[in-house]
């Protein structure tokens, strides 16, 4: 048996009815500590895919991956996205932190987080900017004093995404202040439940809290949660934000999210057989072209790549991903017209207005624009 047609077997066998719908937002599911799911198929669904190593499924079997290669890791995406499955756990640890530990991290550290990652036993929050120290991310100040065994930490974050609902933290910080600016940094991990660690929600323009600023007073961090060197973090730091711009990227492409066509079917209609407003029906065109170019542009960086890593070109996805994402979310608002400007959560116009942080969030617009520049185009 192939194992396309093993895997698509097993899909089809292990994955809830109810795990083949559109997925609102709210009812993602990030596991940790004190997730709640929808529903019990939500949960089995989660736990099926864990078992069998799929929430990271190109992660080594030994810490309880699926050891797939990039080959059958596509296979298995085109499978879930054939039957619409939902992605069964949503991880800063799978897109993040847990990339970084397998390059980076101690084979104590290996064992101590992948496992419960995969598993969705752990939400990690991410500790990088600073409230002066946000695309000049070399810049930041929080400190980390050496007293023998541990670390003592202190400092604040902010813009630190769902800081109040996860319950680990990788956080930048930095270990060497005489050190020049991007050297003297250390990425170390952290429980959120330790003596001194605080977050408070920061509410945004569409009434939404899912940033928070987290301040960090006398935060002891054993130093046997440094990954990689003491003061080597900055090599680090740059390699974890390639993974979060591929990440950022690919917003917008979710196998249980209903398409942009499907939705504007769903708001104007039909006339004829085509959508039945003239203007929007070519807007809505040209911008599922430009989805499905950025969709295969993706699959051939991944393609072309030896490594675990998109490398730079991960600030081409994310820039074109997030402008995509935020054209999307404008053409919705017109497709909808009025009924756009409900006020909840879910609410066309409060995702409208959280779209606009995707060109800020994981290095802004101008940052990656200069990326590109040095970095794949070699301009001076």
């Amino acid at each position: 048996m192939t194992f396309r047609q093993e895997t698509r077997e097993w899909l089809e066998e292990n994955c809830p009815p109810t795990m083949r719908t559109p997925m609102p937002e709210k009812n993602k599911c990030w596991g940790g500590r004190n997730c709640k799911f929808e529903s019990e198929e939500q949960k089995l669904w989660m736990e099926r895919m864990a078992a069998r190593g799929w929430t990271a499924p190109s992660w080594p079997k030994e810490y309880g991956g699926g050891g797939l290669n990039k080959d059958q890791v596509k296979v298995l995406r085109e499978e879930m996205i054939a039957i619409k499955a939902r992605n069964p756990l949503n991880s800063f640890g799978i897109s993040m932190i847990g990339p970084a530990i397998l390059e980076f991290g101690s084979e104590i550290l290996k064992q101590q987080h992948l496992p419960p990652i995969i598993r969705g036993e752990i939400r990690w929050c991410q500790g990088y900017s600073e409230p002066n120290a946000g695309s000049d991310l070399a810049g930041l100040q929080a400190r980390a004093e050496d007293c023998g065994d541990h670390f003592v930490v202190n400092g604040q974050k902010v813009w630190t995404t769902y800081a109040d609902l996860a319950d680990w933290m990788f956080c930048l910080v930095r270990t060497d202040r005489t050190a020049k600016k991007h050297t003297g940094i250390s990425l170390v991990l952290f429980d959120m439940k330790t003596e001194g660690v605080t977050a408070r929600p920061i509410c945004l323009i569409s009434g939404n809290s899912p940033f928070c600023e987290t301040y960090l007073d006398n935060v002891r961090v054993g130093k046997d949660q440094v990954v990689g060197e003491v003061n080597k973090g900055w090599t680090i730091a740059k390699y974890l934000l390639t993974h979060e711009r591929e990440l950022i990227g690919n917003i917008g492409n979710d196998s249980g999210e209903k398409s942009l066509g499907e939705q504007a079917v769903e708001s104007l209609g039909l006339k004829e057989g085509r959508l039945a407003d003239e203007i929007l029906r070519a807007e809505v065109a040209e911008w599922e072209v430009d989805f499905r170019s950025q969709q295969l542009t993706m699959e051939r960086v991944k393609d072309e790549i030896t490594s675990a890593s998109v490398g730079n070109s991960s600030a081409m996805l994310k820039l074109y991903g997030t402008e995509l994402n935020k054209r999307r979310f404008e053409l919705l608002m017109a497709l909808r017209g009025s009924n756009a400007l409900s006020w909840h959560e879910q609410s066309g116009a409060s995702r409208w207005l959280r779209s606009k942080g995707n060109s800020i969030e994981g290095g802004t617009t101008e940052v990656q624009l200069n990326i590109i520049a040095k970095r794949i185009l070699g301009l001076g």
